[in-house]
C-alpha cells in the first residue's frame, strides 16, 4: 500500500499558496541585473547558512557568518566549518536542481547529509549512511526528558522509500507548497540519521521546491523564518511522544499552513527589499556577465582567472574590469599584482 500523508487544503492554505503565487509573479515581473540577482542569491545564501546552523545551536551571529563566506580560512572552528559545511552544499544543490540533475532519491539526502556533516561527527562511519541505531530526541533544556522516539532503525528506509515515492510520483500534480512541506516534516519525523537531520531536511526541502516548480528557490532564505522562533518551528514539525503509537494519526495540514506562512514571509522580504533598494539593469555584455558569474561561484576573481576563461587580450579584459567598477557592480581589492574582484557591497 503506498503512503499517503494526510492534511486538509484549508481556506488559510489555499490564500497562502495564492499569495505565493503573486508574491513570486511580482518579483518575476521585475527586471533584474545579473549583479542583483548576485547580490540577492549570495545575500540569501549567508542568510540561510546562518538561520539553518543556528537553529541546531552554532552561536555565531550572521555578521561573522558572512564575513566567513567572503574569506578563505586556512585554520577554521567546528562552528565555523557547519557554517561553511551548509553554504558549500546549499550551492551544490542550487547548481543540480538548474541543470537538472537532482534526483530525489536515498544516495542523495545520503551525500548532503555527508557534506554537511563532514569533519564535525565522533563517528565518520556515520556520515553519508542511513543510521543502523536507535535515537531518542530529548528536550535540549531538561536533557532527561524524552520528547520523542523516532521509528526504529530497520523501518527507516522503508519509511523513506515511501516518503521519496510520493513526492517524486506527484511532482506536478500536487502544489510545489504542499510537497515541500510534506517532505519536510515527514523526514524530520524519519530521522534517518544519527546526526544532520535538520540541516539535512532543510537542503533538501530547498531543491524540492526548486525541483516540483518554485524556480526562486536561490534568491530567499525560508530557514531564517524558522529561526526567528525555534520553539514554535520544534513544536510545528515535530512529534510528542513514540512514533508507533502516533503514526496513525499524523496530520499535517497545521504544519502545512505554518510552512507556507515562512515561504511567504520571506518572499515578502525579498520584495521590501528589491523596492527598497532599486534594481536598474546596466547594459552589459556576456562577457561582463562571465565575470559576475564568475565571482558569484568563486568569491573573487582576478586577472589571471578571467585570462583563464575567456579568449579575450589582456587590454580588452583590463577594460571590461573598468566598466564593472564603474557600474559599481563590482570592486577592487588588494594592491599591485594582487589585486582582485568582488561583487559590489550592499550600502
Amino acid at each position: 500500500m503506498k503512503w499517503t500523508p494526510k492534511y486538509t487544503i484549508s481556506n488559510r492554505l489555499l490564500s497562502l499558496i495564492r499569495e505565493i503565487g503573486e508574491s513570486t509573479g511580482e518579483i518575476k515581473s521585475k527586471s533584474l541585473a545579473p549583479t542583483a540577482i548576485a547580490k540577492l542569491e549570495l545575500s540569501a545564501r549567508a542568510l540561510s547558512s546562518y538561520a539553518s546552523t543556528s537553529i541546531e545551536g552554532n552561536p555565531l551571529p550572521l555578521t561573522d557568518v558572512k564575513r566567513l563566506l567572503k574569506t578563505k580560512k586556512n585554520h577554521i572552528r567546528d562552528t565555523e566549518r557547519e557554517v561553511l559545511n551548509y553554504n558549500n552544499t546549499l550551492q551544490t544543490l542550487y547548481q543540480s536542481v538548474r541543470d537538472g540533475s537532482f534526483k530525489l532519491k536515498t544516495k542523495s539526502i545520503e551525500r548532503v547529509q555527508n557534506d554537511v556533516t563532514d569533519g564535525l561527527m565522533d563517528n565518520p562511519s556515520h556520515c553519508g549512511a542511513i543510521r543502523k541505531d536507535p535515537v531518542i530526541i530529548r528536550n535540549p533544556r531538561k536533557i532527561d526528558e524524552i520528547v520523542f522516539i523516532p521509528p526504529d532503525a530497520k523501518d527507516v528506509r522503508k519509511l523513506l522509500d515511501e516518503l521519496l515515492n510520493f513526492i517524486n510520483t506527484n511532482i506536478g500534480a500536487i502544489d510545489p507548497i504542499i510537497l515541500a512541506g510534506v517532505f519536510h516534516r515527514q523526514h524530520v519525523i524519519i530521522h534517518p540519521f544519527m546526526d544532520g537531520n535538520g540541516r539535512t531536511t532543510r537542503l533538501i526541502t530547498t531543491a524540492v521546491l526548486g525541483q516540483s516548480g518554485l524556480d526562486l528557490f536561490e534568491i530567499f532564505s525560508f530557514e531564517d523564518y524558522y529561526n526567528r522562533n525555534i520553539t514554535r518551528y520544534f513544536k510545528a514539525v515535530g512529534l510528542e511522544g513514540d512514533y508507533y503509537e502516533l503514526q496513525d494519526n499524523i496530520d499535517f495540514s497545521n504544519w502545512l499552513e505554518y510552512f507556507a506562512e515562512g515561504i511567504l514571509d520571506e518572499l515578502r522580504r525579498v520584495i521590501k527589499l528589491m523596492e527598497a533598494k532599486p534594481l536598474r539593469k546596466p547594459r552589459i555584455e556576456p562577457h561582463h556577465r562571465q565575470v559576475l558569474e564568475y565571482i558569484t561561484e568563486y568569491g573573487s576573481i582576478t586577472q589571471r582567472e578571467y585570462g583563464e576563461i575567456s579568449q579575450r587580450s589582456l587590454a580588452a579584459r583590463k577594460l571590461d574590469f573598468e566598466k564593472l567598477v564603474t557600474l559599481h557592480l563590482i570592486q577592487s581589492k588588494g594592491i599591485g599584482r594582487g589585486i582582485y574582484y568582488v561583487l559590489t557591497e550592499e550600502d
